[in-house]
């Protein structure tokens, strides 16, 4: 991809600053595209200067670091509807909390966690095994004070590839055996444990960036959330989601 700006100008030294470790790379070209092209992703991008550039700069290797992009990239879509506003790690930086705070006007601001399936044998498996522990590891980062929603990434245009419905079941089928080891296992306080973060969970949505059409974006809803997502708010994510693809980096 081309630079979005001419050399020097205040969103290539922007996106420097953020991306100072290696300011050739493809993804400091697209992460300067986003902030010209979107003043309310820069205000963002400004307002966590310091927490987007420690996230880049601890990024280990290149898995870790699309790990960020995709981040980032979901807080860019979302800053495309002026209803929406996105604070970023508001339970903390590097604590275990969502990665952002979304708001939507007139409804009740909800959690949003962000992960991504990655090219790895494990993750690569279309199994439900896989999708549980993915599940598992996210639902430990969901506060109980508000609504939470996780948004899981994945290549591709197959729905099948991340069946949320049949993970959760699996899950729920393994808690109401009294399965204490395996939840223990996984950082629970046993089945008990288990339950108390399912609860808060209050929707999944699968999101196949790279994908093509409206199924790109799947949305499954918990209905035995405690605190369900205000329907509105859910409705103008997902389309935000479901903007025109950028291209891989891979």
């Amino acid at each position: 991809m081309a630079r979005a700006t001419v050399p020097g100008t205040a969103v290539e030294r922007l996106a420097q600053s953020l991306f100072d470790r290696l300011p050739q790379d493809p993804m400091a070209n697209e992460l300067a595209a986003w902030l010209a092209g979107s003043p309310r992703f820069r205000a963002f991008a400004e307002t966590y200067h310091d927490k987007i550039r420690k996230k880049l700069r601890a990024a280990s290797d290149a898995e870790a670091l699309l790990d960020v992009r995709t981040e980032l990239r979901v807080a860019h879509l979302l800053l495309a509807d002026r209803r929406i506003e996105v604070a970023f790690e508001a339970y903390g930086s590097g604590k275990a909390g969502p990665d952002f705070t979304v708001s939507f006007r007139g409804e009740r601001s909800f959690n949003l966690e962000v992960t991504r399936q990655r090219r790895t044998a494990a993750s690569h498996s279309t199994t439900a095994g896989a999708h549980r522990g993915q599940l598992l590891a996210k639902l430990r980062q969901l506060p109980a004070s508000a609504p939470n929603a996780v948004v899981v990434a994945i290549e591709g245009d197959n729905a099948e590839k991340f069946d949320v419905a049949a993970a959760t079941r699996a899950l729920r089928n393994r808690a109401d055996a009294k399965d204490e080891v395996f939840f223990a296992s996984h950082g629970f306080e046993g089945t008990r444990g288990f339950y108390d973060r399912y609860l808060r969970l209050g929707a999944v949505v699968v999101w196949r960036e790279g994908g093509t059409g409206d199924a790109r974006v799947g949305v499954w809803i918990n209905r035995s959330a405690r605190i369900p997502i205000a329907e509105r708010a859910m409705r103008a994510s997902v389309l935000c989601l479901q903007a025109t693809p950028t291209p891989s980096l891979r």
